[in-house]
């Protein structure tokens, strides 16, 4: 197949790329800069010029594919307003559906699972309710999932919270470590049991391929390898590693401790990935967030 792919030069896009063209895929790579053209040549993917906000570069790049994966965010650096940006995405997932429309091929779309439910096990057929974390991008791939119904062949690949793994500079285990570092301590919230789903980029990216090339329209798929890792434990290994103790603060205490991040880190979000599994024949093959974490390259 021929896919286009929009964030192809980013931390989970990359990984894509190199999936599918392992499997024998050609790639057309989405590149807003020069510096993604560089990236992206070296590779042996296929440019095509263009942003989220170039609405008709979409459209073009979708015209010429046999798929499309949609990998990619509206860029902090463009604007830092939430809304807006999700605005943007929704802008540019439509743009690339009507390309797509009564053609019968796949558009895959990334989503997430964290905060879809609050300590309840939550599936592939759990429904999508929007609440105060998910609102904002939730309509991209209910968006996506419905052109199912327009000759789309529409998936949502639901990324667990921690996609952990060489080069991971800017995920969510990144600023942890980051907040740890800077705050002398590696902290959790009350007892630390709540629990955090994760998956290792590289069985991400495999999970993207096998959703290109075989999904059914409107199916959402689960990027999970671990169900629920107890933050307490992602805390203590960072902790260890830093060598700083790990300590638990009172609900009151995270806003100041871990700013940004407060919202996330007292969720109880455990997921399970069995419908995906069994759909797919996709079995995970590489190291758990602790074990990743306990390698050491998160702390080069």
């Amino acid at each position: 197949m021929r896919i286009f792919v929009a964030g192809a030069t980013g931390y989970v896009g990359s990984a894509i790329v190199g999936e599918l063209l392992q499997a024998g895929h050609q790639v057309i790579g989405l590149a807003r800069s020069d510096a993604a053209v560089a990236t992206l040549t070296k590779a042996g993917v296929a440019v095509h010029r263009g942003d989220l906000g170039d609405l008709g570069s979409l459209r073009a790049g979708a015209a010429e594919a046999d798929g499309v994966i949609f990998a990619a965010n509206k860029h902090l650096s463009e604007t830092t307003d939430s809304a807006a940006r999700a605005q943007a995405e929704l802008n540019a997932v439509e743009a690339i559906g009507s390309e797509l429309e009564k053609t019968g091929r796949p558009f895959v779309v990334t989503s997430g699972v964290i905060g879809r439910t609050s300590g309840r096990l939550l599936t592939e057929e759990t429904p999508a309710v929007p609440n105060a974390l998910t609102g904002l991008r939730l309509p991209v791939e209910t968006s996506v999932l419905a052109m199912g119904e327009r000759g789309v062949r529409a998936s949502s690949v639901r990324l667990a919270p921690t996609v952990h793994g060489q080069g991971d500079t800017r995920g969510l285990v990144s600023m942890l470590i980051g907040v740890a570092r800077s705050a002398g301590v590696s902290a959790y919230v009350g007892d630390g049991s709540n629990r955090w789903s994760s998956v290792h980029r590289r069985d991400a990216a495999t999970l993207f391929r096998l959703a290109v090339e075989s999904a059914p329209p409107g199916t959402p798929v689960h990027a999970v390898a671990e169900e629920g890792v107890p933050f307490r434990d992602i805390a203590e290994v960072i902790g260890r590693r830093l060598e700083l103790p790990a300590v638990s603060l009172a609900a009151e205490e995270a806003s100041r401790h871990f700013g940004p991040l407060a919202p996330l880190v007292p969720i109880d979000s455990p997921t399970s990935s069995a419908l995906t599994r069994e759909r797919f024949g996709w079995l995970p093959t590489h190291p758990g967030l602790i074990a990743d974490i306990e390698e050491g390259h998160y702390f080069d």
